[in-house]
C-alpha cells in the first residue's frame, strides 16, 4: 500500500532531532517509524506519522525543511526468507530499491520501500497476492 512519508532535513547538530520530536510530540503526532541518514553536514530523518498534513505544517512553521514522499508499507511474516521472496518479485519486475527501513514485532515485520517506480512496485506486490 502507497503511503506518504515526511523528510525532513537537519543540520547536523546536537539536538535537532530532538526538536523535532518535541514538536510532535506537542501537536499529539505519533510517530510510527522512523530512519536517520546523515552526511557530515546534514541528516535526513524519514518520518511516517500519525497526521502527515498537520507534521507537515507545524514542521514547516518551525522553518524545517519539509518533503513529502510516497514510499510502499509492506506487512508480511517475520520469519527467515518473507522478504527476501518478496525483493525477488520486485527484481523480477525489474523495480529497483532507493532505500527501506523496517521493524519487526511478534510474528509480523513493517518495511517501508522507497521504489525506483511506485506504479510498477504496487502492480508487483499484487501479482504475489494473486
Amino acid at each position: 500500500m502507497t503511503i506518504k512519508q515526511v523528510s525532513v532535513f537537519l543540520e547536523n547538530r546536537t539536538g535537532r532531532i530532538n526538536e523535532v520530536t518535541k514538536i510532535l510530540s506537542r501537536h499529539d503526532i505519533n510517530m510510527h517509524a522512523f530512519s536517520m541518514a546523515e552526511t557530515p553536514d546534514f541528516g535526513i530523518l524519514r518520518l511516517i506519522v500519525s497526521d502527515v498534513d498537520k507534521a507537515v505544517e507545524i514542521l514547516r512553521n518551525a522553518d524545517f525543511a519539509v518533503m513529502l514522499t510516497d514510499v510502499i508499507h509492506l506487512h508480511c511474516p517475520n520469519k527467515a526468507g518473507a522478504l527476501g521472496e518478496i525483493l525477488e518479485h520486485l527484481a523480477t519486475a525489474d523495480v529497483a530499491i532507493e532505500y527501506m527501513y523496517a521493524f519487526a514485532e511478534g510474528d509480523m515485520a513493517n518495511i517501508v520501500v522507497r521504489p525506483s517506480d511506485i506504479e510498477r512496485c504496487e502492480q508487483a506486490l499484487a501479482a504475489i497476492s494473486e
